[in-house]
């Protein structure tokens, strides 16, 4: 298994185009689209959100629908949520005016947004933006990473990815694109991922394979603890690796959802890393704990807490507050075993590389402040030292099983109340 350039135009039989829609911003891309030369079978994931997005409504009855899918058309400035049928109208359009410019018949195409709540994506722009896509779809890195930038909000990059296995003697790739950078918590978090596959694999071990990695991926990220209307991540698979489709959960299946773990991670902590105003990526790493599921709830707990977040930016080894969101966090543990260790991480695409070679990443276990839920008389100038790592990672043993989870957040800093404070304008 290895990283490859490419984006989501890396795998066989997908090309990508960008464009300035003129959706809400001026003077930059702000649409993209993304062309599979054969139908593709679709699997995804949605907002839990309560007030669902136009274009989450419409992709969910398509893929739950079961039918093929060729092409996605993004926009960005504008979510086109809680605007009604019309919103929903504007989606079926968008669509058509995609299937009409693809020359598509038997295929269907999904869109997504993401952008200002409240307002409508203006029809006119996105149509004349979807013929202006179709007519220069390229399949190269370039693209695919202009693509990635196209999408953007207040993302300070695009975020992308490949990687490439093989399967019976095939090689498979997988490439993708996200964005998400605020409005972002977990069940699904607030972003948009699209993940596109040449694997030959069925639409319902497609469905789960994507429900599983999401789990421990964007499920377990938050930057601000606000749930979008517009979270979607997409999985297209076109099947022209040539591989033998995959139907049993055998070896090839175990292989496909790896390089898929790897992938949705990757990008979950790209976009922690890239958070509103952030200047670290905080990650928690919940250690011998009794169950998965309280492993998880303890991560979380202490990516999420805004005290927390606000002593890593201050480089602060304040550990009460860690202790402390472990304690809220609703999960019974003995507060008088408890470890608590503050370390540096590698870089995200050090981490990738490691997962991607079958290595483990390396604790990062480097000063332990708590032992036995008592301070240790740790160096406070070693600790804010250490708090400076652009990659901190808090450690919590809970010394109560063998279960264990990882969250990813990042520090709140100022910067994050000015962006929020006029994100309309």
């Amino acid at each position: 298994m290895k990283r490859v350039e490419g984006g989501v135009c890396a795998p066989l039989g997908f090309s990508a185009a960008h464009c300035a829609g003129h959706i809400k911003y001026e003077n930059r891309n702000d649409c993209a689209m993304i062309f599979s030369e054969v139908p593709c079978t679709a699997a995804a994931t949605f907002t839990t959100n309560v007030v669902k997005a136009a274009p989450v409504q419409f992709d969910r009855s398509i893929v739950s629908s079961g039918k093929p899918v060729s092409a996605v058309v993004v926009n960005t400035g504008i979510a086109n949520a809680a605007t009604g049928k019309e919103g929903l109208s504007i989606c079926a359009e968008e669509a058509e005016a995609a299937k009409k410019a693809l020359s598509l018949h038997d295929s269907e195409v999904l869109v997504a947004s993401t952008g200002v709540i409240g307002a409508r994506v203006p029809l006119d722009r996105i149509i004349t933006a979807i013929d202006d896509m179709a007519g220069k779809l390229m399949r190269s890195a370039e693209e695919a990473a202009e693509a990635s930038e196209a999408i953007r909000t207040t993302d300070t990059h695009g975020k992308q990815i490949a990687i490439s296995f093989e399967i019976g003697g095939k090689t498979v790739t997988i490439g993708a694109m996200a964005k998400g950078s605020g409005m972002i918590h977990p069940n699904m978090c607030t972003m948009l991922s699209f993940v596109m596959t040449d694997c030959a694999i069925s639409k319902e071990l497609l469905q789960e394979a994507l429900s599983e990695t999401v789990g421990d991926s964007y499920n377990m990220i938050s930057v601000d603890g606000d749930m979008s209307t517009n979270d979607t991540c997409m999985l297209l698979a076109n099947g022209m690796a040539g591989n033998a489709e995959i139907t049993e959960k055998e070896e090839d299946y175990e292989a496909f959802l790896s390089a898929l773990r790897i992938v949705n991670l990757h990008l979950a902590k790209s976009m922690a890393e890239d958070g509103e105003g952030a200047t670290k990526l905080l990650e928690c790493r919940v250690i011998h704990a009794d169950t998965k599921e309280h492993a998880k709830i303890l991560a979380k707990s202490v990516i999420e807490s805004n005290l927390t977040k606000a002593a890593v930016f201050g480089n602060d080894a304040n550990w009460g507050r860690i202790f402390c969101a472990l304690g809220y966090a609703g999960v019974p543990f003995n507060p008088d075993i408890v470890d608590i260790w503050c370390g540096s991480g590698l870089s995200i695409s050090e981490e990738t590389d490691l997962l991607a070679a079958g290595e483990k990443i390396p604790e990062a276990m480097s000063l332990r402040l708590v032992e036995d839920g008592l301070a240790t008389g740790y160096d406070e100038g070693t600790a804010t030292e250490m708090l400076k790592s652009p990659h901190v990672v808090v450690t919590c043993d809970m010394k109560a099983g063998e279960a264990s989870a990882e969250a990813f957040g990042c520090d709140l800093t100022h910067e994050y109340i000015n962006i929020n404070a006029d994100y309309r304008s």
